[in-house]
């Protein structure tokens, strides 16, 4: 009875808590025998009624419709177009009003076609530092402005702990458009969003420029990088000369990579190296607070 008991509770944690008929069967038994049995006779296949006299009462089936192509990414040299013409337009702008007008106006990029909003760079100019984080995420992009929602709160916990104002820093994100539904952007794309950012670095005139993210550091900093390998120490950031006297050399601005507060969470490392980051800051600042 015992033994009887514990198989019911067994079958019980195995989820068979219902019974299939008041005698046992033995299933292996019976499937050997339908395995055994002999092949059910198939019926000959209908002939078709052509050149019987007969005429065909049924029509042939549909055709399936034909496979929808798939989108194809954009050619070569209509990515140099757009790119060419993402250069024209940043450096036509004057003021990072300017540019934000352009940004918003500019139609060779699929990303502001499927964007709800062209996110820009926020804040005063001639700040200390310069934050510039991922692609827009929904926040960003409902709103239209950079570092909001909940990634640009923690954002502004961590600067508020070693003395900085939310509304003393530039903000910004790498690229203007949020790529349809979050999706990682194309290189082209990249591409062709590149001078709209360098040239707000160079309307901004930050003193520091922080770059929170893979995407950031890819782009700004050196292909295909992290912000895991990258950060820990300052770069120097080397924008286009583009419009100066040949002469003139290309402006840089020192640049620091940091993990993206997304990661934050999930990593114990990650708060750690960032805690580290944030004291470099706030050494790195005070240091021009000593010396001017």
């Amino acid at each position: 009875m015992t033994d009887s008991l514990s198989l019911l509770r067994l079958y019980v944690e195995w989820g068979a808590d219902e019974a299939l008929d008041s005698h046992p069967h033995d299933w292996m038994a019976q499937a050997a025998t339908i395995h055994n049995r002999a092949p059910v006779p198939q019926s000959p296949p209908i002939q078709s009624d052509r050149g019987n006299g007969h005429r065909n009462n049924h029509p042939p089936p549909p055709a399936p419709p034909p496979a929808r192509p798939a989108t194809p990414r954009p050619a070569a040299p209509v990515v140099e177009q757009a790119v060419a013409a993402a250069q024209a337009a940043a450096q036509a702008a004057g003021t990072l009003a300017e540019l934000h007008a352009a940004m918003r106006d500019f139609s060779a990029c699929p990303l502001r076609e499927t964007a709800t909003h062209s996110v820009g760079v926020e804040g005063p100019q001639g700040a200390p530092l310069m934050l510039i984080g991922e692609a827009p995420d929904a926040d960003e992009d409902r709103s239209g402005h950079p570092f909001a929602g909940e990634s640009g709160a923690l954002v502004g916990a961590m600067f508020a702990s070693i003395g900085i104002a939310w509304d003393s820093l530039l903000r910004a994100p790498v690229i203007p458009w949020r790529p349809p539904g979050g999706r990682p952007p194309y290189e082209a794309e990249t591409r062709i969003c590149l001078p709209f950012i360098q040239r707000a670095i160079i309307l901004a005139r930050p003193a520091h420029v922080i770059v929170m993210g893979n995407l950031p550091v890819s782009l700004l900093l050196e292909g295909g990088a992290t912000a895991a390998r990258m950060r820990g120490r300052w770069r120097s950031l080397t924008l286009p000369a583009h419009g100066l006297p040949p002469t003139a050399s290309a402006p840089s601005v020192p640049v620091l990579a940091m993990r993206h507060p997304q990661q934050l969470r999930a990593s114990a490392t990650a708060r750690r190296d960032t805690w580290r980051d944030m004291l470099s800051i706030r050494e790195t600042l005070g240091n021009m607070a000593a010396k001017s």
